[in-house]
């Protein structure tokens, strides 16, 4: 199809000037639209640069191809035929960025809601595995998380829209548990052993105290018991934190003239009961 085929023989001076005036406004109305879109997606709060940029430009392209097939008909050209072809290549667009596009509408509608934010962590399922990291950038296409092993992952958008995810720093504190197994000599009762534990987990570096340190006893017999200490702590301070109340307690436990295990992660009950701590 030659370029001939489209336009008519005969064009009059004032069609072709008025073709080019329209060209002409719509070039600079494309340019104002894509300064507008930018600023008005700036005021917009959760909208990234890189989605109000992204948007802006689709704006501007929009307004450009419309006001090209305004003037062609002004022309008297036939634009069937290149309706055709700007309808086959929109879907062909369409398939082969249909992930694209799904992605860039989930960063939008994440970054307005603000499910996630920059320096949140988050807890998401990946790699057959559940994933703690925190988020360091939102960018139109997906979400990049920083683990504390040192990984960095990238999760699509339509992702964390599709699928749950747990923010551990929508609250601005989170509340984490150690497990303690305490011999017991008979003699002290169970407020006077979690008394001094509760004790020394509240004066751990990292505990919150306005929210206070809880026991909760799990199982008892004449010479054992098993409590669980809940603590409150900063969200991304979970496992220092942790470490520091294993150790206050542990030297806790020295203090009572007794012994026992205190852990972060808490094991499994036996299947057979022992005597041993």
């Amino acid at each position: 199809m030659d370029l001939q085929d489209l336009l008519p023989t005969d064009i009059d001076w004032w069609q072709l000037l008025l073709a080019l005036l329209v060209a002409l406004a719509t070039w600079i109305i494309s340019r104002f639209a894509r300064r507008g879109t930018t600023a008005l997606l700036r005021r917009a709060p959760g909208i990234s640069t890189a989605v109000g940029t992204a948007t802006a430009q689709f704006v501007g392209y929009a307004i450009l191809l419309l006001g090209f097939g305004i003037a062609l008909a002004l022309l008297g050209a036939n634009v069937q035929p290149l309706l055709a072809i700007v309808v086959i290549l929109g879907i062909v667009a369409i398939l082969v960025l249909r992930g694209v596009a799904d992605n860039f509408a989930a960063g939008v509608l994440l970054q307005a809601r603000q499910t996630v934010r920059i320096g949140d962590e988050i807890v998401v399922e990946a790699l057959d595995s559940v994933i703690a990291g925190t988020v360091t950038e939102l960018n139109a296409r997906a979400v990049i998380l920083h683990t504390v092993d040192g990984r960095t992952l990238h999760i699509p958008n339509a992702r964390l829209l599709s699928d749950p995810v747990v923010n551990d720093s929508t609250r601005g504190a989170r509340r984490s548990e150690v497990e303690v197994r305490v011999r017991r000599d008979g003699t002290t009762g169970i407020d006077g052993v979690l008394g001094p534990l509760v004790d020394a987990a509240r004066t751990a570096e990292g505990v919150h105290r306005h929210e206070g340190v809880r026991a909760l006893v799990v199982s008892v017999s004449g010479d054992r018991l098993i409590a669980r200490l809940q603590f409150w702590h900063h969200p991304l301070h979970g496992a220092l934190v942790s470490a520091a109340v294993v150790v206050a307690v542990f030297d806790a436990l020295g203090g009572l003239g007794t012994t026992g295990t205190v852990t972060s992660v808490p094991a499994p009950p036996p299947l057979v009961p022992s005597d041993a701590v």
